[in-house]
């Protein structure tokens, strides 16, 4: 699978929440709320400015970072689900 989003979209993997609770407790599917956090898979070539030019990317491939509840839309491609978000729907980059 090759996807190449364009201008300022991001791909982004989700990334599992824990589905057991502190106490050992087994959290099922339906009471999980989604992830908030993935890994970009792929990054568009930047944003196109009023002035003609292209503000570049801050996220890169591989960066783990955190998103909106509700951003972007969701894609299944080859078997597995994606969100494309905007690059202003992506809240940080974790360290």
């Amino acid at each position: 699978m090759n996807i190449k989003p364009l201008y300022d979209r991001v791909v982004i993997k989700r990334m599992e929440e824990e589905k057991m609770s502190a106490g050992g407790i087994v959290i099922p599917d339906s009471a999980t709320e989604k992830p908030i956090k993935g890994e970009v898979i792929a990054v568009g070539e930047g944003k196109a400015l009023d002035n003609g030019s292209v503000r570049a990317p801050k996220v890169k491939v591989g960066d783990k970072v955190l998103f909106g509840k509700y951003s972007g839309t969701e894609v299944k491609l080859d078997g597995t689900d994606f969100l494309v978000v905007k690059e202003d729907d992506i809240f940080a980059i974790l360290g």
